[in-house]
């Protein structure tokens, strides 16, 4: 670990669109496209401390430190010939069809998070930001919600072989982060937090307060499962309550966190009821937690949101802005050349400001645990499962901030 310098590393070229189902499938290139578009648009790729980087594939090695080898063949294959996919391998599937240059895709994802983690851990930049990576349902041997290979659990890995101690995972995706808690279950080294719609709601239908670790690692997995519906300042509650005093307690080398944006109100695949604003204020906080906890040594990566214009160009620039510590005011408007493109290639017009709440309402209010449990409120009694879970594993006290 070296001196940081001030810049801030980002994946980015066009051929990341080559990550496609096809027609139709939720997880359209046109998200990745509108929001480099969008980065653009605001200058922030020209800023002369952020550090725009196109990355090769990952190597067969780096991906079986994650990933069998024999998984990673079929992927091969599944990727030259698509009738050859495996379901068994999750290939092929409704959620993850196959398609042709599919390892090569995938491959370059993973390495654009493992040369984040690198620049940030050898001090090359402050903070690197991948928001086309954050694949975090592929499992060690298979493929799973939308996920060909883990690229975060991979990014880790890289972590902890090259001298990390301890590396902090939060979560913030409305799915849990089963794959990436999966590989690093047994590991005491990587604290894994996933604050999720529960699974008697949501896919993959894992991540409960008593799911908690390996043997070898217990209190390690922590895991907020909420009810549908959540709104802003109480899901930032969640994120205030638990994640945040755990990784302090935790202390870890480095913090890696994951942005999906389908926690809000307008996603097609789930019931929450977040706003861009919610989630910038969850990038400022993971952002904050860095420099408090890290020497600012952070990982923002991006994950899934599936409205593809209205809400992940919007989420994603705005956790690159904070990322080069240039935020941008959730009051100020697209760039009419951005919003013009988007018409042009979609039909619709993009959204006019960066935010979705009022001025008046900003920075969203969040009730801080020392105010109070509500016991009527579902929200606060997922909270509150979880930290009875796991805080005593780190000497803290669940009734206390």
């Amino acid at each position: 670990m070296q001196a940081m310098a001030a810049t801030t590393r980002v994946i980015w070229d066009d051929d990341f669109t080559a990550y496609d189902f096809g027609e139709g499938h939720p997880m359209t290139p046109l998200r990745l496209e509108l929001t480099a578009r969008l980065c653009e648009s605001f200058g922030l790729f020209d800023l002369p401390e952020v550090e725009v980087v196109s990355p090769c594939e990952a190597s067969d090695d780096v991906l079986a430190t994650v990933h069998d080898r024999d998984y990673i063949s079929a992927v091969k294959e599944a990727g030259l010939d698509p009738s050859s996919a495996d379901p068994r391998r999750g290939l092929g599937t409704d959620d993850d069809p196959a398609f042709l240059g599919m390892h090569e895709a995938s491959a370059r994802v993973v390495e654009g998070t493992r040369l984040v983690c690198e620049g940030v851990w050898r001090g090359d930049s402050m903070h690197g930001v991948n928001f086309c990576g954050g694949l975090h349902h592929a499992m060690r041997d298979r493929a799973s919600g939308f996920c060909i290979y883990n690229d975060i659990a991979v990014g880790i890995q890289w972590l902890l072989d090259n001298g990390a101690q301890r590396v902090a995972y939060v979560d913030v995706d409305v799915h849990h982060g089963d794959g990436v808690e999966t590989v690093f279950w047994d590991d005491p080294r990587v604290l894994t937090i996933s604050v999720h719609e529960n699974g008697r709601i949501l896919f993959p239908g894992t991540g409960w307060p008593a799911d908690i670790g390996g043997q070898h690692a217990e209190g390690t997995a922590i895991n907020v499962a909420l009810p549908p519906g959540v709104t802003d300042s109480a899901w930032l509650r969640s994120i205030t309550s638990v994640a945040e005093p755990l990784v302090r307690a935790f202390k870890p080398d480095i913090l890696v966190s994951q942005h999906g944006c389908d926690t809000h109100v307008d996603d097609p695949l789930a019931h929450m009821a977040v706003t861009v604003d919610a989630q910038r204020q969850a990038g400022e906080a993971m952002h904050r937690l860095s420099h408090e906890v890290c020497g600012g040594r952070w990982v923002a990566l991006g994950g899934g949101g599936y409205e593809a214009i209205d809400v992940v160009p919007r989420a994603w620039t705005h956790l690159t802005a904070i990322a080069a510590h240039r935020p941008i005011d959730p009051a100020e408007e697209t760039p009419l050349s951005w919003r013009e493109y988007v018409a042009r290639r979609t039909g619709r017009p993009g959204p006019r400001r960066m935010g979705d709440v009022p001025a008046s309402g900003l920075p969203i209010w969040v009730q801080p645990w020392s105010m109070g449990y509500n016991p009527e409120s579902p929200t606060d009694r997922a909270i509150l499962a979880a930290r009875e879970a796991t805080f005593a594993h780190h000497g803290l006290d669940h009734h206390f901030d």
